[in-house]
């Protein structure tokens, strides 16, 4: 088992049509979920984390940063995209091992860590939380507000994480796609 944490721009073309290939199967082909450009755009430009077993490539998720603010406080935050194990691995704990060395990664980096999942179990094990405040997409036009997002947006605390009210409002940036 080998873990690695490599940027983007480390990355061999083979290595980004690997990751590419894994999280489209691991995503599926369902409307609502499956992984789109959009997402593979999202995950570019931040720190993968790449978990190979006798050399295949069997989990990835990638920490990107973004500014993330609470109450109007702007927050900078690692933010976890594009996790994805095999299908044929599910249930080896090679999801755990890469969220696991996400977290450390983030604890040690930045200011918060969030991410958009509805599998508050597995994350909440790492020390993940649900955010229970409002949540709201920074646009030109001012904030809108994004309660579809609510309830599926978790949060972790790092050693630099300021105090936090979290019934307060969460925001972040606009962005293609899934804004969240």
């Amino acid at each position: 088992m080998r873990l690695r944490r490599r940027r983007t721009d480390e990355l061999e073309p083979a290595e980004i049509d690997a990751i590419r290939a894994l999280t489209v199967a691991a995503f599926g082909d369902d409307e609502e979920e499956r992984f789109t450009e959009d997402d593979w755009q999202h995950a570019v430009g931040g720190t993968h984390f790449v978990l190979s077993v006798d050399g295949a490539l069997v989990t990835h998720a990638a920490v990107v940063e973004r500014e993330i603010h609470v109450a109007g406080r702007p927050l900078r935050t690692g933010y976890v995209e594009a996790v994805a194990t095999d299908p044929a691995r599910h249930g080896a704990g090679f999801g755990s091992i890469v969220m696991a060395d996400v977290t450390t990664f983030i604890r040690e980096h930045f200011e918060l860590g969030m991410l958009g999942t509805g599998r508050h179990h597995f994350y909440g094990r790492l020390g993940w939380v649900v955010w229970p405040g409002p949540a709201f997409v920074r646009t030109a036009g001012g904030l809108r507000r994004t309660p579809e997002d609510e309830g599926f947006l978790m949060v972790l605390r790092t050693p630099t994480t300021p105090d936090l009210d979290e019934r307060a409002p969460i925001s972040c940036d606009w962005r293609p796609g899934d804004v969240w």
